[in-house]
């Protein structure tokens, strides 16, 4: 059995609610759980925001007996502070997946094997001259605002 950490949707048209549920895989979606795990409310409260609370001592225990949790609930697991980022796919102009070569951040054209050498000698040695200078590269008076 594959237990996955998915979203149930209640609540009524046009205002969707969510619960956090650790289900069967083979289960429906609002189907027989396991668990309930908490909740998500993706309609802005009164302060604006989303909401969502979580029960973080099942969560962790489903994560660690190897429970998978969709991509849904990995985005609310990383924003609680539980998992790591999920992986972003860059997409291009059609869905399909684009071109991840280096650009130049000057020209905004592809950077070659041979310019991309070039352009990080060149940071090399921007860092090297402010460290001899005693500047502090990430100084807030050197960033961009």
């Amino acid at each position: 059995m594959v237990v996955r950490i998915r979203l149930s949707r209640f609540g009524c048209k046009n205002k969707p609610f969510y619960r956090v549920m650790a289900a069967d895989s083979r289960s429906p979606r609002d189907g027989k759980h396991l668990e309930v795990l908490g909740y998500y409310n993706p309609v802005p409260g009164q302060d604006g925001g989303k909401r969502m609370g979580l029960n973080f001592d099942s969560v962790k225990y489903w994560l660690s007996v190897g429970a998978q949790p969709s991509e849904p609930v990995q985005r609310i697991l990383f924003r609680a502070g539980l998992l790591p980022p999920p992986p972003m796919m860059a997409m291009g102009r059609k869905g399909g997946p684009c071109d991840t070569r280096p650009i130049d951040p000057m020209t905004g054209r592809f950077l070659t094997q041979r310019n991309r050498s070039i352009l990080r000698n060149k940071m090399i040695l921007t860092l090297i001259k402010m460290t001899m200078w005693n500047v502090n590269p990430w100084h807030e008076s050197l960033t961009a605002k």
